[in-house]
């Protein structure tokens, strides 16, 4: 077994790697970029290494840094995690070169099927189902149109060497494949050093899922049960359990011996992932194979027992495996939520900033029910723009889909991120989602839910009441802490009051009896008396307790005379008055926003690419304005309707932040 491992990676996977090794008794390596200095997997490792600038291509792909960093460090393996180049054949070969092994799978194996178009040949060779596609490199627009219409539209354009939903479009007419081409060939430039794309049919109402195979170098491989993938967003996965809602035994058996026998044609010998589009009707056909541990693996891992960074480490180290495909036994369901710093208000645009406040659930195992959080993050990290947006995965199991998903809900409720935009509240919505509750799934779920983008979910009365409830329990308490008494002049406890929730004056009253402190009173609304219980004080962030039998978590933050509280993807100021106070304050006048539809403002923090207009120019709806990159993604800003422009305020190269004036328009 290896001494002392380098991790080539960074954020939550270096860290999730580092706790695997550490408890094997393995010492570990970080490396970083400039941008990286302070980040938590350079913290936790044993060891770190400086690699260069903050920008990828500089620092963590570029292979001769890595393997300097080895040497100087004496580490004797490699773990890749995902991404930079944990799917670069010749990354293996340096390696290799230098006396260093690489946790991951033999070099003929990540050739073979880590590039997109050579795995899709060789699967047809294995006798393997496929997508119908165009199984070489599109060079060319004029290529792209020809083999799009040969297809026959819509048709998915992917990245070679592409992954984690990056340098993929999906075209559904000449013009789609025109912008979709040159997009994809960028994006797959930037991210993976190589621009080089296809084109396969893509298959309309599909669900994506996935078999994790792990293989040693002894010919042994295994499949590990499915997950299911579907809840994507521009292709990007955003949540993902195991096992699926759709499949059968019989279904589960079938794509796992295909996955194991693909993954023995090439002598796979890691983890990796065999990936299928399915139908409604249980039909599948290969897609790809990753050749690497996949962002949600984790899942996986709750529902098997199954450490698959240990299986890696044992692997590579020569081991046998220790485990056989009738050892491999499913119990119970895992949902996986992937937190991104991400404005769902917004469209999802990338946000960066500091951390303010970051403070995740309680990791816990207890009756049945796991709560974990892989991160990379801590409270005062920052979330810079050169890396992907993902700040930490949100990961649930219990005995039931049902009961992991309502454990996903409360401990999204309970997760705190403050500083920068994230998808909580995206999330938080979803696990109410009738269509996501019942299992009905398709890649195109977000797409057909919300055609028009996430909208902040309304509450619904008994939601106000709930929160109304809560409300009450916080004056109650944030009075004492003031006088230090809950009693007016008059001796007598106030026991009416008004709650207004989104213009809605409720009114609430407590039962007679003198309060404990935090907190446990009993509150009257509509002529229902129930308990009220919590350990909530003045500045705490989150307030958890009981609202009759419902157990509750909601986040507080203080604003000007009351609290903006937000649970379960509601989002809401509250304010508690006397019924006197309630009376002049419906008298108020309400503020207008801003008249701001007359000027183009920048989505998200990021660079301006480029600007495809001039002043006085009229332009007209869906035509093309600027690109502001973010993330490494490049986002295209088009017109909303027919408009002349009257100022442009930017130009290419200028850095900008969140609202900024790109242009105005007459």
């Amino acid at each position: 077994m290896f001494d002392k491992i380098l991790i080539a990676n960074r954020g939550e996977i270096a860290c999730r790697v580092i706790k695997t090794a550490r408890r094997m008794g393995i010492a570990t390596v970080a490396v970083y970029s400039d941008a990286d200095a302070d980040a938590l997997h350079v913290e936790m490792a044993d060891e770190a290494v400086h690699i260069g600038p903050a920008v990828a291509a500089e620092s963590y792909l570029v292979i001769d840094k890595i393997i300097a960093a080895c040497k100087q460090a004496g580490a004797q393996a490699v773990h890749p995690g995902y991404g930079f180049l944990s799917e670069r054949a010749e990354f293996a070969e340096a390696l290799a070169a230098n006396g260093t092994v690489f946790i991951g799978p033999n070099k003929r194996a990540i050739k073979a099927m880590g590039d997109k178009i050579e795995s899709k040949k060789f699967a047809n060779e294995a006798k393997v189902s496929t997508v119908p596609g165009y199984l070489g490199v599109i060079e060319s627009l004029e290529e792209a149109v020809q083999v799009a219409s040969e297809i026959g539209y819509p048709v998915m354009i992917k990245a070679s060497a592409g992954g984690g939903g990056k340098g993929m479009r999906v075209a559904w007419s000449e013009k789609e494949t025109h912008e979709g081409f040159e997009r994809a060939r960028s994006e797959a430039a930037s991210f993976f050093d190589d621009n080089r794309v296809f084109i396969e049919k893509f298959i309309e109402n599909p669900r994506h899922i996935e078999i994790q195979v792990i293989g040693d170098k002894h010919g042994n491989v295994i499949y590990l049960g499915e997950r299911e993938c579907s809840i994507q967003r521009r292709n990007q996965k955003v949540i993902e359990e195991a096992p699926s809602p759709l499949l059968d035994e019989e279904t589960r058996r079938k794509m796992g011996e295909q996955a194991v026998a693909l993954a023995k044609a090439v002598d796979y010998d890691s983890a990796g992932t065999v990936e299928f589009v399915a139908g409604q009707d249980k039909s599948f056909y290969f897609l790809e194979m990753n050749t690497r541990l996949q962002v949600e693996h984790p899942v996986t891992e709750l529902i098997t027992g199954i450490d698959l960074v240990e299986q890696m480490i044992r692997v590579a180290a020569g081991e046998k495996l220790s485990i056989a495909q009738d050892d491999v036994t499913l119990s119970g369901w895992a949902v996986e939520s992937r937190i991104y710093a991400e404005d769902p208000f917004r469209n999802f645009l990338p946000s960066i900033g500091r951390l303010v406040h970051y403070r995740p659930p309680a990791e816990k195992s207890h009756v049945g029910m796991t709560v974990r959080n892989d991160t990379g993050v801590v409270e005062g990290s920052e979330i810079s723009m050169f890396y992907d947006p993902m700040v930490a995965k949100l990961i649930t199991h219990a005995s039931t889909r049902a009961d992991a998903i309502k454990a996903m809900g409360l401990a999204l409720d309970q997760f705190v991120i403050d500083g920068i935009g994230h998808n909580i509240p995206f999330l938080a919505a979803l696990m109410k989602h009738p269509r996501w509750r019942s299992g009905e799934l398709a890649t195109s779920f977000i797409a057909d839910e919300y055609p028009e983008g996430f909208v902040p979910v309304e509450p619904t009365h008994a939601d106000h009441v709930v929160l109304a409830a809560v409300a009450l329990s916080m004056e109650v308490v944030r009075k004492d802490r003031l006088t230090g008494r809950l009693r007016p002049h008059s001796g007598k406890l106030r026991r009416e009051w008004v709650v207004k929730i989104d213009g809605e004056y409720i009114d609430v009253g407590l039962a007679e009896g003198y309060p404990d402190l935090p907190v446990e009173i009993d509150v009257t609304i509509e002529g229902q008396t129930f308990p009220v219980t919590s350990d909530w004080v003045p500045g705490d962030l989150l307030w958890k307790g009981r609202v009759g039998s419902e157990v509750v978590a909601v986040q507080v933050r203080a604003v000007e005379n009351g609290w903006k509280l937000d649970w379960q993807g509601c989002s809401t100021e509250v304010h508690v008055m006397l019924p006197q106070m309630a009376e002049l304050d419906r008298l108020m006048p309400e503020k207008v926003p801003a008249d701001t539809s007359k000027m183009l403002l920048c989505p998200m923090p990021g660079l301006v690419v480029s600007i495809h207009v001039e002043e006085g120019e009229t332009v007209s709806a869906g035509q093309r304005l600027a690109i502001v990159e973010a993330m490494k993604m490049e986002n295209v800003l088009v017109a909303e309707r027919e408009v002349k422009v009257s100022t442009i305020k930017v130009g290419p190269g200028d850095s900008l932040a969140v609202d900024a004036v790109i242009m105005e328009f007459e």
